[in-house]
């Protein structure tokens, strides 16, 4: 059996809705782990429950092959629930049911279904509960392993050699299932991504330029980090003799981020509520496929640092930003419930004059809310410099969840 562990960062979210009417919606990227933590819902309720009936679907299955849309569903539903007592209904990748909504719905209505889902498309998810279900439904946004998850799984110590592991291959809990060889990990992750893409982008979207959004991803790859454009991407393809419209660029990426391969991360200004329409940084869902695209290169250390940060900030529940004043940028501007920290992430400070930048910047912010430098450089604890936290980007992970 695949070993699985307790992930409370989501349970903990989820436990408030158990028996409640509401939709709970497990949304993510293929195999960060949404199947296991619905299984483990499964077994919260029976253990509380015991009476509740259980009807557990799984679309990647043969056995449930036959639901491809809502009469499906419902007729499933139909044949095999018993009697007319409380149903905890849980189903593993919803989107794959055509119509899906119009039975959820229904369901719902019912007061005695409490249902679970998991779905790997965004746009789908959204669009259509957002339309049929209104107010009826909650979406809880499911990540691969954080650090802390990593070491608890892996059942490791936390150390730096362990965190440069962490970065090297990514969050994917089924790696543990494999040796640490680079190149096996790496061909088990390119399957995910080939997947995905295959999947969740080119069949869903109709894609027929494949070759040009597989060099899309491996430039967002490359340039995980880095302010770009829809027309910057467009002039780049260009200049490697391939000739795209920003506009195709524009929906190409949102095909991407619907997968969940990519998020696209804003900029604002620091201080005021501006928002930059133009330019944005992109980073991915699991950095080891990241490295798997294009490879791990040390050279590469600061653009993998920084994903990494944005995932965990991300995982902790914030909402995040990349803030721009001028010529000056705070790496991360992150908030949650009226909270609000600012993030500059640096591979080592070296010399005087990365640390006047990277600490310069958060220096000229007027507000009070935290603020911190996060490096690889060797510290055994926190420090402050005029008020802001120095940390090693291993324990700003640790704190974060």
């Amino acid at each position: 059996m695949a070993k699985y562990i307790e992930r409370p960062l989501y349970i903990d979210r989820l436990k408030p809705f158990i028996g409640k009417s509401l939709i709970k919606v497990l949304i993510g990227q293929r195999r960060v782990g949404k199947s296991y933590l619905l299984m483990q819902l499964r077994d919260l309720i029976k253990k509380q429950s015991p009476d509740t009936q259980i009807i557990y679907i799984n679309k990647e299955q043969h056995e449930f092959s036959k639901i491809t849309n809502s009469d499906d569903l419902f007729l499933y539903l139909k044949e095999n629930v018993k009697g007319n007592g409380n149903v905890a209904l849980f189903i593993d990748e919803i989107q794959d049911i055509e119509s899906f909504e119009i039975t959820l719905r229904d369901l719902a209505t019912r007061g005695n279904y409490d249902i679970y889902c998991t779905g790997s498309n965004a746009n789908l998810l959204s669009s259509e509960l957002a339309t049929f279900l209104s107010g009826r439904y909650i979406e809880i946004k499911v990540f691969g392993l954080s650090y802390t998850e990593f070491l608890v799984f892996y059942n490791l110590q936390d150390s730096v050699a362990t965190f440069q592991t962490y970065l090297k291959f990514g969050g994917l809990p089924y790696l543990i299932n494999l040796n640490t060889e680079i190149q096996v990990a790496y061909e088990y992750l390119t399957s995910i991504y080939n997947t995905i893409l295959l999947k969740d982008v080119v069949t869903r979207f109709k894609i027929r330029n494949v070759k040009f959004l597989e060099n899309l991803v491996e430039f967002l790859a490359d340039n995980i980090g880095s302010i770009v454009s829809s027309k910057k991407i467009s002039d780049y393809l260009k200049s490697q003799k391939v000739n795209i419209s920003p506009q195709v660029v524009i929906d190409y990426l949102g095909y991407l981020e619907s997968s969940f391969l990519i998020f696209k991360v804003k900029r604002t200004g620091i201080e005021g509520k501006k928002i930059f329409e133009i330019g944005e940084k992109y980073f991915f869902e699991d950095i080891g496929i990241r490295n798997a695209i294009v490879g791990y290169k040390t050279s590469d250390i600061h653009k993998i640092l920084e994903n990494v940060v944005y995932l965990h900030l991300r995982m902790a529940g914030y909402s995040v930003t990349v803030g721009q004043e001028g010529n000056k940028e705070i790496d991360f501007i992150a908030q949650k419930a009226g909270e609000k920290i600012y993030v500059q992430v640096a591979y080592m400070l070296t010399n005087e004059g990365t640390i006047e930048r990277e600490y310069g910047n958060l220096l000229e912010i007027s507000d009070n809310f935290p603020k911190y430098v996060v490096t690889m450089d060797e510290l055994t604890e926190i420090s402050t410099y005029k008020g802001i936290n120095r940390m090693h980007v291993k324990d700003f992970c640790l704190k974060m969840v």
